[in-house]
């Protein structure tokens, strides 16, 4: 399935590419390479057929602004999947490792620590199988020296076949991963201080040098690179639970956690963005570089470094678990048997992606406490949803996903009868429903709570909505921003 192309003559490529992993960063990333140079072919294989077949059909595997355009303008030009992975690795002379690195689930490190066996399985298969000398690019997010480790697998085969190992890290935000492709703030390039190793970094410059402006491209040593990534996660991880810890402050004073955060964005020292509180962060790699950063400084001894970093996941989940709470303790302390409807399921807006996201885990403590939960989200498959109330283990024991849980192809019919909506996603099409035409099909009283701060809290209250939002007073009720009245806790 997917084999090799060979209508497209090789003599017009200057280089050839191959990168072994079809996901979220793989595919986005040599979509993007393809688009910009026409002279280098890519080829993009997985193990995974089904993803392969994805990504040659008209419905790709993943959602994301831009993608399916890009994808439809190099696929059979320049762009080729397949599942043809020895094939691709003695092809190309430039290999990128795009393979998922999750969080360990066993053994030392668990809970903690990547789990590089995928890694380290695609370093043995390349050495196996190459043909000559490659660049070996780490684009998994891995830890510090994983590199070195990774170049003794390699350097290991019997056949006297030499590989540099260089570190590319992403830093791509999922919902605007092709702009910021594209346009990037600057791509990080680490490689070993030695001339073979210089050479190796200049040969992936100039790929990049294709569309990104010279001043952008950092190139650094391999342990400074892969700590980079890391770090940079773990800043925009700890800005986010930062300003969510202020909100329940705000909550606690009155104070508004917008305002806050609008007068300390104007200080040019700490700038506006990742100060938006909301029910907590997710996706694939903020809680899990930070854990993995927290187990490093573990490893060497560094305990009150480990501890403050491990603060920003707890600040986390604590924001998840405070939110579910407040959704119950203002429905009377009783939520049991009664219908809430989530809007949104996927992590974040412009996006498929459901990993970690918050409203799981929501959801998790409220079928804890009986309630009926209906989930609505323009993006998000059924399946997906169902696989993941499996792997978070979200419902409660003995239970069945559609005894306690409904998946809704409509946002109108998603609130019928429901005591209360929870705004889990920050989509913009959110904003624009008909509240009032929803007010009018729920259960009375009516509540909404506003996990993302998108709504016109004014206009529910109006309407006739209980609202509750995230660093906002507590149950606000009101008629105008001048005639405010907190109910009681």
């Amino acid at each position: 399935m997917g084999s090799l192309n060979t209508e497209v003559k090789d003599s017009q490529f200057k280089t050839k590419i191959c990168c072994i992993g079809a996901g979220y960063v793989g595919g986005p990333t040599m979509v993007t390479i393809a688009l910009f140079c026409p002279d280098i072919k890519v080829h993009v294989v997985d193990i995974n057929p089904k993803q392969v077949a994805c990504w040659n059909s008209d419905k790709l595997p993943i959602y994301e602004p831009g993608l399916d355009e890009a994808v439809k303008k190099v696929r059979g030009k320049n762009l080729f999947f397949s599942t043809k992975i020895d094939e691709a690795i003695r092809e190309c002379s430039i290999i990128f490792v795009s393979v998922n690195t999750p969080t360990k689930t066993y053994g030392v490190g668990a809970g903690r620590a990547a789990d590089l066996k995928n890694w380290e399985l695609a370093a043995r298969n390349i050495a196996k199988v190459a043909n000559g000398p490659k660049i070996i690019v780490e684009k998994s997010t891995l830890p510090v020296r994983t590199a070195h480790s990774m170049r003794k697998v390699l350097m290991a085969n019997d056949r006297g076949i030499h590989f540099q190992v260089l570190s590319n890290p992403e830093f791509l935000a999922e919902g605007t991963a092709m702009t910021d492709l594209s346009k990037p703030d600057r791509v990080l390039i680490g490689g070993m201080t030695t001339p073979e190793g210089n050479k190796a970094v200049e040969a992936l410059v100039k790929v990049y040098e294709h569309w990104v402006p010279s001043a952008n491209i950092i190139t650094t040593n391999l342990w400074s690179s892969e700590l980079s990534k890391l770090v940079a996660n773990a800043f925009l991880a700890q800005r986010i639970s930062s300003i969510n810890s202020i909100s329940e402050l705000c909550e606690a004073t009155g104070a508004d956690v917008q305002e806050v955060g609008r007068a300390i964005g104007k200080d040019t020292r700490i700038g506006k963005r990742f100060l938006n509180a909301s029910v907590g962060f997710g996706g694939s790699c903020f809680q899990k570089d930070i854990l993995n950063l927290v187990y490093l400084c573990e490893s060497f001894g560094l305990k009150e470094v480990a501890e403050y970093w491990d603060q920003v996941v707890k600040i986390n989940d604590h924001q998840k678990l405070r939110f579910a709470r407040k959704m119950i303790r203002s429905m009377f302390n009783t939520i049991s048997g009664k219908k809430i409807t989530l809007l949104g399921f996927a992590f974040k807006k412009d996006t498929g992606d459901t990993r970690e996201t918050a409203a799981v885990y929501v959801a998790k403590h409220l079928l804890a406490e009986r309630a009926r939960v209906t989930i609505f989200d323009p993006k998000v498959e059924h399946e997906e949803i169902v696989r993941d109330f499996a792997y978070y283990k979200a419902l409660t024991p003995g239970k069945e996903f559609k005894e306690c849980v409904t998946v809704a192809k409509d946002p109108y019919e998603a609130v019928k009868g429901a005591h209360a909506i929870a705004i889990l996603t920050e989509w913009d099409e959110f904003k624009s429903y008909d509240y009032e035409k929803m007010y009018a099909s729920m259960a009375k009283p009516a509540f909404i709570f506003d996990g993302r701060l998108i709504l016109d809290h004014k206009k529910l209250l109006d309407i006739g909505f209980i609202v509750y939002a995230i660093g906002k007073p507590y149950g606000v009720k009101y008629k105008n921003m001048d005639d405010l009245r907190v109910m009681e806790n």
